[in-house]
């Protein structure tokens, strides 16, 4: 970048100075369009579960859902992403009810695509909610998560949700090569406009924790973690890697994750590829604003907009935000 000019014929303040100058020369906006809901459904009806951890959100049952959904439409959020609490005598070792064609999430997308089809419905490919040791994939003897034996499953359970109408799976899994499986099952059953959202750049992070609470794994889990497969936090050229193998493979959009603390990962995809990036602002992040707001530390709407804000900044296409009902109803008052 070239300064031209120097005090005091350049006086950057003078753009700042009126309200219609700002506004001329902002370089990046959020809209609603930039904003994609996270939601927790439960088996059942008239269930809404409270989340301790994340003051505000709710594990709902599916009719329950469906307002939210219709609020989500009328605010003009483009897509909802789905993630299953499922029931523990449900969840096994094969992790055999994630691909239940009857099971909980094919059972919700097929409700909300019915209701309202125009909705964008993106769903979770993972086994952690399903499996009883709260992993991610299946596991050898020695509890390590292996990795093709996963992918085998995650394909079952990526054509089960197209199956159902998902516009768009996401894997969150971390496993090598199981975009382009996905990508290939989908092909192969005549899914040619299912789209992929590649959980490509997940961390090993420890701001996951208010989520595994909502759909709980947390108790599955345990004291075990998943450093064989989620991403070294200290690594950022690892990233590349990962995004580019996801995209050769098939993938259409492409996720970091978390969101703020990684915000250079999101600018050297973006700068990098040029293909659709998405962020995950992470339960934890929510947790934290949150916390701060209700002990009056934080003006919660200025905070939230601004963190969005930045999501854009460095580049994200779309934002996934347990703020997008409130941020939508906040950008729609000007």
């Amino acid at each position: 970048m070239h300064i031209l000019g120097s005090y005091p014929n350049r006086r950057m303040r003078r753009m700042r100075r009126d309200d219609f100058s700002r506004r001329l020369v902002r370089e990046h906006r959020l809209s609603v369009d930039d904003l994609i809901l996270p939601v927790f459904v439960l088996e059942g009806e008239g269930r809404r579960e409270a989340v301790p951890s994340m003051p505000g959100v709710e594990r709902l049952s599916l009719d329950q859902l469906l307002p939210v959904a219709e609020e989500c439409v009328a605010l003009g959020i483009p897509a909802l992403a789905l993630f299953p609490v499922v029931d523990p005598a449900l969840k096994t070792l094969d992790a055999r009810e994630a691909y239940n064609p009857d099971g909980l999430v094919p059972s919700t997308v097929r409700a909300l695509k019915a209701r309202l089809p125009t909705l964008g419905i993106i769903t979770d490919v993972a086994l952690d909610p399903y499996t009883s040791h709260g992993q991610d994939g299946l596991t050898d003897a020695q509890g390590y998560v292996i990795n093709d034996e996963t992918v085998a499953v995650l394909q079952k359970q990526a054509l089960s949700h197209a199956q159902a109408g998902a516009d768009v799976v996401a894997p969150s899994d971390m496993m090598d090569g199981r975009i382009g499986a996905i990508r290939a099952a989908l092909e192969e059953n005549g899914f040619i406009h299912t789209r992929i959202l590649a959980y490509s750049a997940k961390y090993a992070s420890s701001f996951y924790g208010p989520f595994r609470d909502a759909v709980g794994s947390a108790a599955n889990l345990g004291t075990g973690n998943k450093y064989t497969y989620q991403m070294d936090c200290a690594n950022s050229d690892e990233a590349l890697w990962e995004v580019g193998l996801d995209l050769a493979e098939g993938a259409d959009m492409v996720m970091v994750k978390p969101g703020l603390p990684y915000l250079d990962i999101v600018r050297r995809v973006k700068d990098t590829f040029g293909a659709p990036t998405f962020a995950y602002q992470v339960s934890g992040e929510y947790a934290m604003l949150k916390a701060a707001a209700e002990n009056g530390w934080l003006d919660e709407r200025a905070c939230v907009l601004e963190a969005l804000l930045a999501f854009k900044r460095a580049g994200a296409d779309g934002i996934l935000t347990y703020f997008a009902l409130d941020a939508a109803r906040w950008l729609k008052q000007g």
